[in-house]
């Protein structure tokens, strides 16, 4: 997953986003709901939550979300994300697809992200307040090879050499 480290005021400008957008514009919840809005670049901003388990469940969002160009970040917890969205429970991953009273806080938010992946710092503090962010690197999980084990003996005849030939004579009547 091409996750990366989001500054905490990031996270709380995402779910003041999700919050705003909630009331007055238009959000899809859900992995489902939210992996149809980015496939059809309907999606302004993508919010994944980093306690989906299985981890599966959202490990293509990034990816989607890095080929249609849309900005995403990861929040900690995804019963906070689903409250924020209006859910009485949890939710893996929404995204806001009309910001409404949300536009400059996604419009702002899509630019730190991308500064953010790029590497350069971003936050929504001022600059001087800003701690060094590093993108997480994640390494690609290794498969090791099934072990090889010798195969069974089969139980074939055993096998004897094959007798020299020898012509056989005619009898002579």
């Amino acid at each position: 997953m091409a996750k990366f480290e989001v500054p905490k005021d990031l996270i709380d400008k995402a779910y003041q986003a999700f919050s705003l957008a909630k009331d007055s514009g238009k959000l899809r919840k859900g992995t489902n709901e939210t992996t149809k809005a980015v496939e059809r670049k309907q999606a302004l901003l993508v919010a994944i939550a980093e306690d989906v388990q299985p981890p599966e469940v959202v490990a293509h969002l990034p990816i989607l979300c890095d080929e249609k160009d849309i900005p995403y970040l990861f929040v900690p917890r995804k019963e906070e994300l689903g409250k924020v969205s209006g859910l009485t429970v949890g939710t893996a991953s929404a995204a806001i697809v009309e910001a409404g009273e949300a536009k400059a806080i996604v419009h702002d938010l899509a630019t730190k992200l991308k500064d953010l992946k790029s590497g350069k710092k971003a936050s929504a503090t001022p600059a001087h307040h800003t701690p060094e962010v590093k993108p997480v690197e994640h390494k690609p999980v290794e498969h090791k090879p099934a072990e090889h084990k010798p195969a069974a003996p089969h139980h074939a005849p055993e096998h004897k050499p094959i007798a020299e030939h020898k012509p056989k004579t005619e009898k002579k009547k």
